[in-house]
């Protein structure tokens, strides 16, 4: 291996755990958001446990590392280079940053995959992508799992509430309060087991294709801890803003309903993790949340957030895959040109997080309100 291609190596491995770090926080509110908006956990209590939970996850599966790092990309039929998995995680992390900035719970998956394959086509043409396992491991996931996890949850609401009629609304909600501090840590561990592997994959995928692994193989152990670590360090981290969105402004919940959506998330990630089903967790978070707040008579969704969410549903695999593609041409250049990508990378991410601190979200005001807008007047030195 020469020195330039050793080089892209280091920098798709560190740009693939600062993605990890990006999907951490990000989906922090995946797992947390119903149990702070019902004040089940305190704010800074539930990110904490959020991103132990999500190191211990990592290391219980690697199937969905294995779908990524084996089957997304055809990387035994045409020549892979790092450059090219660099430009689909810089495709990624703006992405991630961008939706972040407004509060949007789209997926940090698709937009990875979204991407990769971008740049793939690009770099090597659209024989270097398996349609195939993009549309069963992907795609469909994505479309089954939130109507799924909604059904669950909704089934779930009506059982509870008749089941607990004859109770005292205060014992209600304690007793589900409790219950809600369990359900919660499930989702977060189950978000370990299917997001930190899509980094694992992509690290494989790299070593696969400057062939320090032979094509196939999984994540070996030290990629299994880096990127369990990344994940948690970005989880701790917050994700304040759309942990907003999620908790306060898809619908009012009560204790129950959190309890109700985080059990049929969790239950639902899990299974899709043994299958090795690359899914989004956001995509089934929200609509367990959507589940559950129409599950309770009277409950009302704010289907302006919800059709919000679902364009940056929609259009985060293509939008990510245009950055990659577009990094890609200027990457495959040569060794400068990967540089020029990471510095043009950097530069986004810098102007993203000055604009966040125009409208900072945090613990403190987390659950104040459910819309969050980049406000262009205001300026605050607290990160978001």
């Amino acid at each position: 291996m020469d020195i330039a291609t050793l080089i892209v190596v280091g920098m798709v491995i560190a740009t693939a755990l600062v993605f990890d770090f990006t999907n951490g926080f990000h989906d922090t509110a995946n797992a947390m958001a119903t149990s702070i908006a019902t004040g089940a956990l305190k704010p800074k209590t539930a990110v904490l446990a959020a991103g132990a939970l999500n190191l211990v996850g990592a290391f219980l599966s690697t199937e969905v590392a294995k779908t990524i790092s084996g089957g997304i990309i055809n990387e035994a039929q045409v020549s892979i280079g790092p450059e090219f998995i660099f430009a689909g995680l810089v495709g990624a992390i703006v992405w991630n940053l961008l939706t972040w900035l407004v509060g949007l719970p789209s997926s940090s998956s698709h937009a990875l995959f979204g991407g990769l394959v971008g740049a793939v086509i690009v770099g090597a043409g659209v024989e270097g992508v398996n349609f195939a396992a993009v549309l069963t491991k992907v795609l469909i996931p994505a479309l089954v799992s939130p109507v799924v996890a909604g059904l669950a949850a909704f089934c779930a609401v009506r059982l509870i509430f008749r089941i607990v009629r004859a109770m005292g609304e205060g014992r209600v909600e304690t007793d589900f309060r409790h219950g809600q501090t369990v359900t919660a840590c499930l989702v977060a561990l189950s978000h370990g087991t299917n997001d930190a592997q899509k980094t694992m994959g992509i690290i494989t995928l790299t070593l696969i294709a400057v062939g320090l692994q032979p094509s196939g193989s999984g994540p070996e152990l030290w990629v299994v801890a880096v990127c369990g670590f990344a994940i948690a360090l970005g989880t701790c981290m917050g994700g304040w803003r759309v942990i907003r969105t999620l908790g306060k402004g898809l619908t009012e919940i009560s204790t129950p309903q959190g309890f109700a959506a985080e059990a049929s998330s969790a239950a639902t990630i899990l299974v899709s993790s043994h299958l090795g089903f690359a899914l989004s967790t956001t995509q089934v978070c929200s609509g367990s949340i959507i589940g559950s707040g129409l599950g309770k008579k009277g409950g009302q969704v704010s289907w302006n957030v919800a059709g919000r969410m679902l364009v940056a549903w929609l259009v985060t695999f293509p939008a990510a895959g245009v950055v990659g593609a577009l990094a890609c041409a200027l990457a495959k250049t040569g060794l400068w040109g990967t540089i020029a990508v990471g510095v043009l990378a950097v530069l986004a991410a810098f102007i993203i997080v000055r604009l966040s601190h125009r409208n900072p979200v945090n613990s403190a005001n987390v659950n104040e309100s459910g819309e969050v807008k980049v406000n262009a007047s205001s300026v605050a030195p607290q990160a978001a």
